[in-house]
């Protein structure tokens, strides 16, 4: 193990990296609540599943570097894949326009996270389309919603107006 990977960080990059070369693509339901839904249980049959693996990568890159970047990099490729996302629910006229993926994205997984992984509670099966839910209703509502860009009119009629 050492002569290949030098140490438990190297093999646990190597095992995030390969997790990143799948051909895995986020559920189209036809509706963002839906796909959110159906993304949050996927996440927490991950989470849940025996032997704990993902839980396990998880912590063990807090304790190594090679890891860590790793793990960066996975989560920087499935949040990028998981943008289709918000796309669709926007040519929909699920969101506004100027949605921000990523935070919305974040919004609707977190609790999943946050009960599963931290807190370490039993898994509630109601949990992944609660969190969808509520991240789908927020967003419909603007909450992730990029400004404007500069120098753009504050409404139809420009300033002023």
């Amino acid at each position: 193990m050492y002569r290949r990977w030098g140490d438990v960080g190297g093999l646990l990059a190597d095992v995030l990296d390969a997790a990143g070369d799948d051909d895995w693509q986020p559920p189209d339901t036809g509706s963002l609540q839906g796909d959110l839904a159906a993304l949050n249980h996927e996440i927490q049959a991950a989470l849940t599943a025996q032997p704990p693996i993902v839980a396990a990568l998880i912590a063990a890159s807090f304790r190594s570097e090679q890891a860590d970047r790793a793990q960066r990099r996975l989560w920087e490729d499935r949040y990028a894949r998981c943008e289709i996302i918000v796309s669709r629910a926007v040519r929909r006229g699920e969101l506004p326009p100027r949605t921000d993926a990523r935070r919305l994205l974040i919004a609707a997984t977190a609790p999943l996270y946050h009960q599963l992984v931290l807190l370490r509670t039993p898994p509630d099966p109601h949990l992944p389309d609660h969190a969808a839910r509520t991240a789908a209703l927020a967003a419909s509502a603007g909450a992730f919603a990029e400004p404007p860009p500069a120098g753009g009119f504050p409404g139809p009629a420009g300033p002023g107006a």
